[in-house]
């Protein structure tokens, strides 16, 4: 399901960043009482009431030539152009300034829809402040408190009025969907290329979900598949093309629609920061993965580099252990034909449920080769285990205290359940609850 996307858009220390981490639920978020703290658009997943979202916390706009500005001004435009409802902030109790005119004039450009909300009304007594807001020109101003946490219902519920309606383009339950995710320039275009250049059965191009998302149907040895690509979301400019964490936006989006995720990593650059930002984004959605090392063809190689390459990458990606690794040249097409074995695999293994009695084999094989252990004098007993659902395969093992599972425990359990059963590919999870 393709979640709407909100962009929380405002000058310089009006509390974006508290108000971010207030929707979000945990501290994401670096808040600090300096202006121009937030230079990166930050991403996030958040809920209100029955509607799912993606949030864009922001940098400033501000008039004035102090560094960064110019840079913050640029990223939060893009995700003003990605967004489907933005939140323009403002502080009640600075009143309209100047740079706030001057984000609205921004603004009134997007047409997109914008909630103005004005933070910083920490009691009643303040709300007379709002009233020099309506000359704005953003309709109602929403007064909220980021440091109290007041008024953001209200602000949600305004905010979710706007959400588009998103359809889904329905597929058959064998199809696997799939999408490519990385940073700009690790060749995923070419990988792309060399998919859909071979001889493949292309069944149609059609209009994804997303506004410049492509699904491309196709076939290969019997096997349906939905490519979702959305390199098309890239606009022309040197904004654009020169800001990095662009990338993410759309990894998400591409993500959330996926089955399968292929990580690509560039051979000749290396593993960078960014490539295990993007890569804990797959994780996180549970989703399968494959780690894609490309361009292998421009690395000078000995009988020791893929194995020295294979060890650099388990080290970096520790929480993606379970995902196999590909080395491949779209170039040259070295080995991308072997990819589609390995999306196989991993899909057939993301949707793998096993027999509760045989589950609870391993289970009890387990505890008796290796206890768990006391805390303060207590015991965890695990009475029971069952898979709850499958994309990821989830778990859930009955206990009589669950505050007595040590993270290290439930890590032992997972290794004991990847070993007995084939879950290459795809992370599960483990739930502890009480037996009632």
């Amino acid at each position: 399901m393709t979640k709407p996307v909100v962009a929380i858009v405002g000058r310089p220390n009006v509390g974006k960043s508290t108000i971010f981490n207030r929707i979000v639920g945990e501290r994401v978020s670096i808040v600090e009482d300096i202006p121009g703290i937030t230079r990166d658009r930050i991403y996030s997943s958040a809920d209100w009431l029955t509607h799912e979202f993606n949030i864009i916390d922001t940098g400033g706009i501000e008039l004035s030539d102090e560094p960064f500005l110019e840079q913050i001004k640029q990223q939060a435009e893009i995700a003003m152009d990605e967004a489907d409802v933005i939140i323009f902030l403002t502080n009640g109790r600075e009143g309209v300034t100047a740079a706030d005119e001057y984000v609205a004039k921004i603004l009134y450009k997007t047409k997109k829809p914008i909630v103005l909300a004005v933070n910083k009304i920490d009691n009643p007594d303040m709300r007379e402040m709002i009233y020099d807001f309506y000359t704005l020109g953003m309709g109602e101003p929403f007064p909220i408190s980021g440091s109290h946490g007041l008024g953001l219902g209200d602000l949600l519920d305004e905010v979710a009025k706007n959400f588009p309606n998103i359809e889904e383009q329905e597929y058959g339950e064998d199809v696997i969907k799939f999408s490519l995710i990385g940073r700009p320039n690790v060749g995923k275009s070419s990988l792309i290329n060399s998919f859909l250049g071979q001889e493949r059965v292309i069944v149609s191009d059609i209009a994804g979900t997303t506004r410049d998302a492509i699904d491309t149907e196709y076939s290969v040895d019997g096997q349906e598949y939905v490519m979702i690509d959305t390199a098309g979301m890239r606009k022309k400019g040197k904004v654009y093309e020169t800001t990095e964490k662009y990338s993410v936006l759309r990894a998400l989006k591409a993500i959330e629609r996926s089955d399968v995720v292929l990580v690509v990593l560039n051979a000749e650059e290396g593993i960078q920061e960014q490539d295990k930002k993007i890569a804990g984004y797959a994780h996180e959605g549970g989703k399968a993965v494959i780690i894609v090392m490309n361009k292998w063809d421009a690395i000078e190689k000995d009988d020791k580099t893929m194995n020295e390459m294979t060890k650099s990458i388990r080290e970096h990606f520790q929480f993606l252990d379970y995902a196999p690794i590909v080395f491949v040249s779209a170039k040259t097409k070295q080995r991308v034909n072997s990819l589609f074995p390995i999306i196989n695999t991993v899909s057939e293994n993301h949707s793998l449920r096993v027999q509760s009695s045989v589950l609870n084999e391993v289970i009890e094989d387990s505890v008796a080769r290796n206890p768990a252990p006391t805390d303060k004098g207590k015991r965890l007993r695990i009475y029971y285990a069952t898979q709850v659902a499958i994309k990821p395969p989830t778990f859930v093992v009955f206990v009589n205290e669950p505050e007595l599972m040590h993270f290290s425990y439930e890590r032992f359990l997972e290794n004991r359940i990847r070993e007995s059963f084939d879950f290459e590919g795809t992370p599960i999870r483990i739930i502890t609850r009480a037996r009632t």
